[in-house]
């Protein structure tokens, strides 16, 4: 990395703007040289890719929406084990020869696995998923005796 000189004098925003992004290209550059950019994909603590994920509880259910782009649903692998929900996939590129061709790769392409303890309250026969447009939507029924219910009061 390059460090700009320091100067006294102060110059306008705009003036400095086209240095700024050209030191940011600098940078990026040289510490992703080699490696993908991952950009509907993201990181994990060790460096895997992993798809981002929404939990939500909508309904009395829990839902999970993973972003899944340029995946059919034969490249998704679903499992419960237990109360671990466990989503595995591979993301192919078309061709491999097609990767000499590109000129800056930003896209995300492997195997990747992401797991997730469900809670006791959930009802594992009934879990369904939904693949589409990219999204996969993974319902996650709750046990009707888990869902909050409202007890009424009396004064004696």
């Amino acid at each position: 990395m390059k460090l700009i000189p320091w100067s006294q004098r102060s110059e306008s925003p705009a003036r400095i703007w086209p240095e700024t992004t050209r030191l940011f290209d600098r940078i990026f550059e040289e510490f992703f040289n080699d490696r993908p950019l991952l950009s509907s994909f993201f990181q994990d603590r060790f460096g895997m890719a992993v798809p981002p994920v929404d939990i939500l509880e909508k309904d009395g259910n829990l839902i999970l929406r993973a972003e899944l782009p340029g995946m059919s649903e034969k490249d998704i692998e679903l499992k419960l084990e237990g109360n671990v929900l466990t989503l595995k996939g591979e993301r192919k590129l078309e061709k491999e020869e097609d990767r000499q061709n590109f000129h800056r790769m930003e896209s995300f392409y492997g195997t990747f696995s992401r797991s997730f303890t469900l809670p006791d309250t959930v009802d594992p026969d009934k879990i369904s998923a939904d693949y589409k447009n990219g999204i996969l939507t993974v319902t996650v029924p709750q046990k009707p005796e888990a869902k909050a219910r409202s007890i009424q009061v009396k004064a004696s």
